[in-house]
């Protein structure tokens, strides 16, 4: 761990703010081999270099006096013509990366270069990530399956490249064969292109720098990542590697569509932060050498095992003083305070590894309308869940969030089950808790939106075995740049911290004894011009050889009672315990501390 907090002090530094830079769409092939088919890429005229103050590139620092908000050089997505399986278009990018490698290199000092081929079958993208073998850094992100808001259109022509948009050729130079890769289902990447670690909070200057290898003109060149739910926290070392928000661009990225998939390379360079293209290249050639060309359908049911123990924190005894604590705390005529979230953290030691992936495809069973999620940097545990909370999602200027809160089990039958539904929208405690959410939001929103609309204003959204109230609430930014504004401050939101977020952020800090680490942060992904972050709850951090950290919280309102706040958390937890059939063996105690 000491290695890792001592590379984590030599990443990403602090980029000084400036004025969006203006830029030009050229089709130059740039000294890329020929059997590309089309590129798309965006040049940033020489005169319109600025200098850095601070910033890093995976780790490594370049001349403060030399950089100043240095765009880079050329942002490009070149496409392959499309081919029937997998083992081709890995073998397609591993001889296109042979052929770079031997080129001159581009006329450029920075840049990202995205390289992808069109897959003829769908493949689902887990399948692909659990195929990896432990290959890290590895991430993995699935949108909400009633939503799939990422709408590309990748049309096919003949591959000419005389186009201005994203175009895969078909490989018979007819032109006629049309196909549409519409609603990006899932994204699974190994290694990083480029990544962003920091101890310090996430910034204004941080999400700027992810920022400058993003553009509009290649959307699927995405960073995704994870951010601390509160950075001023004592850091513990199961969270070390991730520092305060770790965000990653994958160079090698299998993207499941509705109907098809994608395989792509991505390099990312720089030679004014010692990051240079021949670096990059070999990087990314090491990487493409450990995949695997095969793709075998996971088995979506993890191994039969044995608790060997399991540990919350806080225990029962703790629980019922922690809530009751804040109950008194709310109930005072000189507190401002009206929710805060309590949560307990449940370390689970089996008697086998449970393999994190596995772990997440046994989630995604019961995953309808949530976002599933892994986050695994270099020498550290994965961080996975399956959430059904959207932070917000932003295309061009909407916006869009969800406000959700309090949580009842779903019925054993259609009549219990529609009783129990009643007596959440009747419910004052339950109301309570989600209008304190609800207009939270809404006011956030309104801040950095020209219009705010809450449709619908309450209703209930049922998951396979829990059901919330919910709203969805929708806007228009201002200036995209008002999306660092959204982040942080939706971040975070009543439904995970409480509200004010203040007084309900010194309560937590005050009460738990235990590092959140990312859990209840945002978590998702960063595009030109489009993201998408969801509340990482429902989430559990996974070690191997160690077992897995589960993560659960319930907010505590006037009205709470500590034994049914307890009996929630049980409920929340039990997703992973429960698909995984876990068993105490004979003569084993389980503990809590």
């Amino acid at each position: 761990m000491a290695n890792i907090a001592a590379a984590t002090k030599q990443c990403l530094g602090r980029l000084m703010d400036s004025e969006s830079f203006k830029c030009s769409i050229s089709s130059s092939t740039n000294n890329l081999p020929t059997s590309l088919c089309y590129s798309n890429n965006i040049r940033f005229p020489p005169n319109q270099r600025n200098q850095l103050r601070v910033m890093s590139m995976n780790g490594c620092k370049g001349d403060p006096h030399f950089l100043q908000n240095l765009p880079l050089g050329t942002i490009e997505t070149r496409t392959f013509p499309v081919v029937p399986s997998h083992a081709l278009a890995l073998e397609r990018l591993c001889s296109t990366i042979s052929e770079l490698k031997s080129d001159p290199p581009p006329n450029f000092t920075s840049g990202i270069l995205r390289l992808q081929v069109p897959i003829q079958q769908q493949i689902d993208a887990i399948d692909w990530l659990h195929a990896q073998d432990q290959l890290l850094p590895r991430c993995y992100f699935s949108g909400r399956s009633q939503t799939q808001n990422s709408n590309i259109f990748l049309d096919i022509t003949n591959g000419n490249g005389n186009g201005n948009r994203n175009v895969i050729g078909n490989g018979n130079g007819s032109g006629h064969n049309q196909w549409a890769y519409r609603n990006l289902v899932s994204v699974a990447g190994v290694g990083s292109a480029v990544f962003f670690r920091q101890l310090h909070p996430f910034s204004y200057s941080h999400w700027k720098s992810i920022k400058r290898f993003l553009s509009r003109e290649c959307p699927l060149i995405r960073a995704y990542g994870v951010i601390r739910f509160d950075a001023r926290s004592n850091m513990s070392p199961e969270w070390e590697a991730f520092g305060s928000f770790y965000f990653m661009v994958p160079q090698v990225e299998f993207d499941e569509f509705e109907h098809n998939s994608m395989l792509a390379a991505t390099i990312a360079w720089d030679d004014a932060l010692s990051w240079p293209w021949q670096k990059a290249i070999n990087e990314l050639q090491a990487t493409l050498c450990q995949v695997s060309s095969k793709v075998v359908k996971l088995r979506k049911e993890a191994p039969r095992t044995f608790i060997l123990s399991n540990n919350n924190i806080p225990s029962k005894k703790y629980w019922d003083l922690a809530v009751n604590r804040a109950l008194q705390k709310i109930s005072r005529s000189d507190s401002a305070l009206t929710k805060v979230v309590l949560a307990r953290s449940s370390r689970v030691v089996t008697a086998t590894d449970v393999d994190p992936i596995t772990w997440l495809a046994c989630l995604q069973v019961e995953g309808e309308n949530a976002y599933q999620f892994c986050l695994q940097p270099p020498d550290a545990p994965a961080f996975i869940g399956n959430t059904p909370e959207q932070l917000f999602h932003r295309k061009w200027l909407d916006i869009e969030s969800d406000a959700m809160a309090g949580t009842c089990a779903r019925g054993e039958s259609m009549t219990a089950d529609l009783q129990i539904e009643l007596d959440l929208l009747s419910s004052p405690k339950y109301h309570l808790e989600f209008s304190i959410v609800r207009e939270s939001i809404k006011k956030k929103l309104e801040d950095v939106c020209n219009f705010v609309v809450v449709d619908p204003k309450k209703a209930v959204r049922k998951l396979p075995r829990i059901q919330h109230l919910y709203a969805k609430l929708a806007g228009r930014l201002r200036s995209e740049d008002d999306e660092f504004e959204i982040l942080s401050s939706l971040h975070p939101t009543p439904a995970v911290c409480g509200f004010p977020t203040d007084e309900a952020r010194l309560l937590i800090a005050e009460t738990e004894i235990f590092d959140r680490g990312m859990y209840a942060g945002p978590v998702g992904w960063f595009g030109g011009g489009e993201s998408e972050f969801a509340v990482g709850i429902r989430s559990a951090l996974v070690e191997k050889g160690v077992g897995a950290l589960i993560y659960a919280g319930t907010g505590i309102v006037e009205g709470s009672e500590a034994s049914l706040e307890w009996d929630e958390l049980e409920l929340k937890v039990s997703q992973y315990t429960k698909l995984l059939k876990l068993e105490v063996p004979p003569r084993k105690k389980v503990k809590d501390y």
